[in-house]
């Protein structure tokens, strides 16, 4: 089981923060829809958010998003909320998914993958257009068109980026029991 706040944990939701701030600013492909990016941020979130778990993807996506934004143009708290949202719901994803020990296979991509496009479709097709509405009465059908969007490329991102970067790390670990003494 996962410790929720080790150092190990801390120091990552840190760096994790840091890092999703430098992506969510740097490396972004806009979509044509205004204020909606492709984003290489949220595929990182979900591969700490599988390694680290659901308390800390939620932090990484709150205190990363909070960070870009106040450096950036503002805080935008509905999409902020939503980033920490999808962070947990990326760690709940990976609670049978066991990267730490080598295994993310053709069953557990499958399984990460049904659930990343149903909470990337909750969040921001829904969550996060809903929060913009009442918190900053935005139009309706602008929220929503955006949101959409939003949903269609964090999946197809966490689908691609996401999994390669599961896949590498996975690699890099020693499954457990596989090393014998002879």
């Amino acid at each position: 089981m996962k410790e929720t706040f080790s150092v190990k944990t801390i120091v990552a939701i840190g760096i994790g923060a840091a890092v999703f701030v430098i992506l969510g600013r740097f490396a972004v492909i806009p979509t044509g829809i205004p204020n909606t990016n492709l984003e290489t941020a949220y595929p990182f979130l979900a591969l700490m958010s599988v390694i680290f778990g659901p308390v800390a993807g939620g932090l990484i996506g709150l205190i990363g998003h909070t960070i870009k934004d106040v450096t950036t143009y503002g805080a935008w708290w509905s999409w902020i909320i939503s980033s920490g949202l999808i962070g947990v719901i990326f760690g709940l994803a990976g609670r049978k998914i066991n990267l730490e020990d080598g295994v993310f296979g053709k069953k557990e991509i499958i399984r990460f993958n049904i659930w990343q496009i149903a909470g990337n479709l909750i969040v921001w097709a829904g969550v996060a257009p809903l929060l913009d509405v009442l918190i900053y009465s935005e139009p309706v059908n602008k929220v929503f068109v955006q949101g959409l969007v939003a949903s269609l490329v964090n999946s197809v991102s966490v689908g691609i980026i996401g999994t390669l970067l599961m896949v590498a790390y996975a690699k890099t670990r020693t499954p457990k029991g596989s090393l014998v003494k002879k």
